[in-house]
């Protein structure tokens, strides 16, 4: 049924959902690593969790969780103990406009609990959803995503000071052990929302 049949039989077309554009900036990080994004605010935490991987830069190969207002919210993985799982709600029964207030609202989102990667997110705009657009949506962002497994904060920067100088005691270990070629201020929108597209 199309809008003018809806409105002829007295019946109220559905409007789209609100587009929530957010910034996810990674703590403990300086010069900041930051992607602002959009993404429909009915989307459920566990899709917004592949939106983040994607958009940082992760391979999604460890835990995570959602800390909002004091409630976490996590996968459910098999992996999780049983009874700290108890303590957190599905994020597969979540969606961020049910759980995180609009404009301005802070959450935590955290990954790799053994490396402790601790991002913040903020709700920087609710806006009505523009026709010629599809989300989720990478809109600009700043500095590579740190290899995974690194060690967190601390063990990236002692990372980025290793292959920095040949001359480090820890540099010919950690270039085998990643490769050559990190750039750290790399960042690629393009193919950043290239990876986004896979998931509509």
């Amino acid at each position: 049924m199309d809008e003018r049949s809806a409105v002829a039989k007295g019946e109220k077309a559905q409007a789209a959902p609100d587009i929530w554009e957010l910034e996810i900036s990674l703590s403990d990080i300086e010069p900041r690593i930051w992607r602002r994004f959009a993404v429909s605010g009915n989307i459920t935490l566990a899709k917004l969790n592949k939106v983040i991987q994607n958009v940082m830069g992760w391979t999604n190969s460890h835990l995570h969780q959602y800390v909002i207002d004091q409630n976490r919210y996590s996968s459910h993985d098999s992996r999780m103990n049983p009874d700290w799982d108890r303590d957190s709600y599905d994020e597969r029964l979540a969606k961020l406009c049910d759980v995180v207030k609009g404009d301005g609202a802070v959450f935590t989102y955290e990954y790799d609990f053994g490396d402790g990667w601790e991002h913040e997110l903020q709700v920087k705009k609710v806006r009505p959803a523009e026709s010629e657009s599809v989300y989720p949506l990478c809109l600009a962002g700043q500095r590579a995503c740190p290899p995974e497994d690194c060690g967190g904060p601390w063990g990236y920067d002692e990372f980025l000071q290793a292959i920095a100088d040949p001359d480090h005691e820890r540099h010919d270990e950690l270039t085998e052990w990643y490769g050559e070629g990190f750039d750290p201020e790399a960042f690629d929108l393009k193919a950043t929302n290239d990876m986004l597209k896979k998931m509509r």
